[in-house]
Parts: structure tokens; sequence; C-alpha cells
């Protein structure tokens, strides 16, 4: 990881050195520039040659500056003047003494040693970008004369365009073409030409000539006080107007400022990203320690284990999503056997281990026909898998949904048979293994229903194991599914956590299958809407005034069942958990032929006094109905010492077969 991070910072560091060098350029390349302290400025469309690059300028503008900071520009044509078969040259370079932008005016100076005339033959073609400003100059036809005589005052001989054997001489335009010699043949006219271009002048003379340009024309942008320059991401010579730049120090401070922030940043995210991974690299370290030392410990009594590539082959690749949440995705798959599985997937930031621990620890040790199986599981690394039986007809809740308490294939008998079952199941995790376990999440969500819709009690994820002798659950925080959660849970007012947690979890889970909540949404309706009205509450009245509590009812024997599913429902949901009944009464109660009597109402005014006679009627008949059973006591004793509360219960129980 070091030597990672070390990489990091070198690219780091290159980073912005490339950064800043890049925004040195970018800056600087093409602001205004001059040739030395005193040279006129440089800008678009000139560009100095060899100083900034050739998108600087407009084409054909190119300066250059001297070895003695003079300012040059060279004149170049592409036609050619022959005299006697001489070429005359018609290019050259000439000192740029000012450029005015405004105008678009370049002066020129340095000419005698120029000899601009070679340039002047053609200064007015059309290869040229520029043209002679016509404002007092004069206009002369040049002569080759093959004689060195001497013509007439209105005639001058133009040295550096003479040779040896030849003279070139300028005669003015008014000068009568009879007047000229014979030994001289035309050569051009040229029109604008400052007389001492022509004839020379003296060493200290500064003659001068300016030329201008047409094309690009800037002079709107000059008139905004904007600067021109050619167009952003364009190929032709088109130009637009920009901002005139700011001081190219201050421009350049801000932004290597800025680079030097988001490199700050960019930096300390770096190091933020290389300690949390470090840190969550050791934490899956240990996790997968922890988990390692547990499987070790449980080699007795382990499942098969899985690796994660059995997992893909049982899955087929993932192939057939059952559903997921936040503890991961569930997929089905089949073993080599042909039975058919389903995969939980765990996400490998959820619980640190934990739930995994939960569920191996707990349900791997479970044989019993209402708790789901597991088959086996997977910790590969930090991928982990649990491996259960498959149950062909989801869960409990969407059969209560689908129906609101049955669906068109069930009726209340086989739901009475389907609380049965997950009591028994629940009774089993309670006191059929050698330690207790406390599944702390109850719900029909958590009850899975096989072929013949026998429940399952699944989802373990949540479980604590604790001795029988035990009298209390440890806990950190509460745990649970909102509105399955007892009230101890949240507050000890209401006693210790225990595995009576789970009791009350079954009552509101019986409540919710007896599918009432559409009447009580209408009843609440029908009363005043500011109110909250409890569901267990309004059900407990509904049953005090012998009304019906469900819309799903077809028979008298449908409404007695209804009706003991809700009252051992209540009995279930008591405040206080000393009040509720094990979860061996409670089968006893469900499996009874009778309807168990009304339990203490729990939902009324909780002043002192009926919440101490409330907690002792119910301590009271709980103590002695369990104590009753405990000792074989008959139905109809039960049914006198309780006020009728079991109409006709059993004289045993049915004994649960199973292996622990």
């Amino acid at each position: 990881m070091a030597h990672i991070l070390i990489h990091l910072f070198l690219h780091l560091i290159i980073f912005l050195k490339v950064a800043l060098a890049q925004l040195v350029t970018i800056q600087d390349q093409c602001l205004p520039t001059t040739c030395g302290d005193y040279g006129p400025v440089v800008r678009f469309p000139f560009h100095l040659k060899n100083h900034q690059p050739s998108h600087c300028g407009y084409p054909g503008f190119e300066l250059s500056c001297t070895s003695t900071n003079v300012t040059q520009l060279k004149l170049q044509f592409p036609l050619k003047a022959t005299v006697n078969n001489i070429d005359i040259p018609i290019s050259a370079n000439v000192s740029v003494q000012e450029i005015d932008y405004k105008s678009q005016t370049i002066t020129l100076s340095d000419l005698k040693a120029s000899c601009l005339p070679r340039q002047i033959l053609n200064i007015n073609s059309s290869a040229s970008q520029f043209t002679i400003d016509q404002t007092a100059y004069g206009s002369f036809t040049l002569f080759n004369c093959s004689s060195n005589k001497r013509y007439s005052s209105s005639s001058g001989r133009v040295k550096c365009l003479s040779g040896p054997n030849y003279d070139v001489y300028a005669f003015r335009s008014y000068y009568s073409i009879s007047e000229f010699p014979s030994s001289c043949t035309k050569m051009y006219n040229i029109s604008v030409v400052p007389y001492e271009v022509l004839f020379g002048q003296p060493e200290y003379s500064q003659t001068s000539i300016r030329l201008h340009w047409s094309e690009p024309f800037c002079g709107n942008c000059e008139d905004d006080g904007k600067y021109c320059r050619l167009k952003s991401n364009s190929s032709s010579t088109e130009t637009e107007c920009v901002d005139i730049p700011e001081d190219p120090s201050k421009g350049l401070s801000k932004k290597v400022t800025v680079a030097i922030v988001l490199g700050s940043v960019f930096a300390f995210v770096l190091i933020g990203l290389a300690v949390y991974t470090i840190v969550k690299r050791k934490m899956k370290k240990e996790d997968q320690k922890r988990i390692e030392r547990f499987l070790e410990d449980y080699k007795a009594l382990r499942p098969t284990r899985y690796s994660y590539a059995d997992i893909k082959r049982i899955t087929e690749q993932f192939k057939y999503l059952l559903g997921k949440g936040g503890y991961g995705k569930v997929y089905k798959g089949k073993l080599s056997n042909e039975i058919l599985v389903a995969v939980k997937v765990l996400n490998n930031f959820k619980g640190e281990g934990e739930d995994f621990i939960n569920e191996v620890g707990s349900i791997g040790r479970i044989h019993h026909v209402n708790v789901v199986r597991l088959v086996g599981y997977c910790a590969d690394g930090y991928r982990r898998a649990l491996v259960y039986e498959y149950l062909s007809n989801d869960t409990l809740q969407k059969i209560i949904s689908s129906g609101n308490g049955r669906s068109s294939s069930l009726g209340w008998e086989q739901m009475q048979q389907i609380a049965v079952g997950i009591a028994k199941g629940i009774e089993y995790l309670h006191q059929g293994c050698n330690q207790r376990i406390v599944h702390f999440d109850i719900k029909p969500h958590n009850i899975l229903l096989d072929q013949d819709f026998n429940p399952k009690v699944a989802d373990f994820g949540l479980a604590k194991l604790c001795s029988k002798e035990q009298s209390a659950v440890s806990m950190t925080a509460a745990r649970g599914t909102i509105g399955y959660i007892a009230p101890e849970v949240f507050s000890r007012n209401y006693g210790d956590v225990s595995y009576r947690a789970d009791i009350y979890s079954f009552g509101m889970l019986l409540l919710d299958m007896i599918g009432g909540r559409n009447k009580f949404d209408d009843a609440a309706n029908e009363e005043n809407s500011s109110s909250q009205i409890y569901y267990p509450e309004w059900m407990y009245k509904q049953l005090e005034k012998g009304e019906e509590i469900s819309i799903q009812i077809e028979n008298e024997n449908d409404n007695s069942i209804i009706k003991k599913l809700a009252i051992v429902g209540l009995w279930c949901i008591q405040w206080y958990p000393a009040d509720r009944p094990s979860m061996k009464v409670v089968i006893q109660m469900l499996a009874g032929e009778g309807i168990p009597i009304m339990p203490p109402n729990p939902f009324g005014s909780m002043n002192s006094t009926n919440v101490m006679r409330t907690t002792a009627e119910g301590s009271q008949f709980s103590s002695e109905i369990e104590s009753s059973f405990e000792s074989g006591a008959s139905t109809n004793s039960v049914d006198v010492m309780h006020n009728n509360f079991l109409h006709k219960e059993q004289n045993k129980t049915e004994v649960d077969r199973y292996s622990c």
C-alpha cells in the first residue's frame, strides 16, 4: 500500500508541474510584446517570429527582432523586375518605427539600407498585405539607360537599382516622353513614392514611409477598447474581439493559487482515501480472522461449507433473483442432487460479520420442521453466503397481503394450523436446544411456507444465544422491526429484555393474520380524524362488544377461529413481559377447541392503581395457567381455576419430534 501511495504522490507532483507550466505558457504566448524596451508594441495581427506561435498573428504579418532589438518587417512579393536579364530583388528587411492599430498603418524607416524601391515596384500588387499610404509623395517613371549620361534635373539616378553596365533613372511623371533619350527603355511607372527613397538621402536622414493594411479589419474591436485575434477552434482566418488581458503577473498568480489549492485538496483527498483504504482493509482482515476462528470452533456442528465458485455454480451465475434487501440478495439455486435451495448473498459491508455469525451460529444447529434449515454456507475471503432449503410458497406476508388475512386457496382452519406451526417453531427456539435462541425479528416477512403451506421461521440475522438460566438478554441497542418490537426492547420501564420479546412479536403477527385492518381503517375514519387509534386496542374493544373483527368470515366456525387468534394475540402483546404466556401455553390455547377468555385490558388508563391491578391480574393468570399445564392438570380443572379460560383443552399437548 505504501508503494502505491508513493506512486500516487509522484503522479500528483508531475501533474502540478505540468499544469503550472501550461498555465504560464497559455498566459504568455500571445500577450503584447516588444523588441527591447523602446520598440513598438507587437500584437495581433502581427506576431514576433521565434517569440510567439504563428496563431498569435495573421498570415503575412510576421515581424522579427534583430540582435540589437530592432523590430523588422520582411516585405515579400512573388513578382520580380528584370533589367538586362538581371533580376532586381523585391524582398528586404525594413525597420518598423511605429504601428498604429486603430488606423491600421505601419511606419517603416532605415530605407537607405534596404533599397526600398525594389519593393515599391510591386508594392501595390495583390500579393502584398500592405498598400502605400498615399500622402505627399511623388509619381515617377523608371527607365533603364545604357549610358552614364546625366539627364535633366527632372530625373535622377537610382543608385541602389543601377549596375556597372546600366543606370536606372527615375523621371518625374510630367516629363515629356519625347524628351526621353533613345538609349533609355521604360521599366515601370511608380507613384506616391518619397523623393528620398529613389535618389538616396544623407546617412543621418530618418526618412520613413507608411504602409496600410485593410485585412484583417480590427477597427471595431479597437473602438470598443478590445483586442482582435483569430477565432478560437477555427482553421479559417476569421477574427473576433476579446477583452484586453489583465496584467500577466496578476492573472498568473491567481491561476497558480488556484492550482495550489486544487492540488492541496487533491492531496488531502488522496491521503484520506489511502488512510480509509488501509483502515478498511485492516478491519476486513480482522473480520475475516474473527469468522475463521468462529468456524474453527463450529466444526463439530457445521453444515456444508462451500467455496464462492460453488455458490456461482449452484445459482447458475446468480441467474434467478428471488428478492433483495439491506442484508443482500437471495437467489434460487440447485445442488448437484437436484435439491432446490435459496442462496442469500450477504453484503460485505453490513454488520462486520455479526449477521453471518448469528445466522450460522443459531440456525446451523437447529433441526425442526417449523424452522428453516441451513444447508450450507460460504465464507470465501470477503464473500459470504448462506444456503437454505428452498420454500416454494414464499412468505406469510404474501398470503396476508393477497387476501386480507387469507388467500383463495387457504381457509381459516389452515391459517390456524400455520399459527400453531409458527408457535411450535418459536417454542423450540426458546426451550428445545441446549442454549435458548431469541429471534428478535418475528414477523410475517420472516415466516416461509413450503409446498404444503407448513410454516418455517427464517432470517436469524438479529438472533441472540443465551443460557436457559439467564432471565434477561443483554443488548446494546434496540433490534427488530417497528410494529413488532416489544415495549421492553425500547424502554426498561416495562421490564428486562428476554425471550418473551418474541412472544410479543408473535402476538402482533397473529393480529396481522386476522386481517381486520380494513375494518380498523374504516372505524378510524369515522372517528375524529385527529385522534390516534391503536389497532390492537381497537380489536380489544371490538371483542369486548362482541362485534366482528374480520371481513373474511364465511361460517360460524371461521368466526370462532378468528376470535381465538385475536384473543391469543392480545394475550401475547401484554405490555409487561411477565403478563405474557409462554409459547408452550400459547400452543395449548391455539390448538385447543375452545375460545380463551379475554386477557386484562392493557390499553386502559395507565394510572398507578390500574397498572398494579392489570399487572397483578395478568401475572397471576399467566403463572396459574402455566403451572397448570406444567403439572399436567386436566382441561376441566383449568377451566374452573380460570373462569372457563380454556374450553375443553386436550389433556396433553403434541410432542415435537426433533433432535437438537
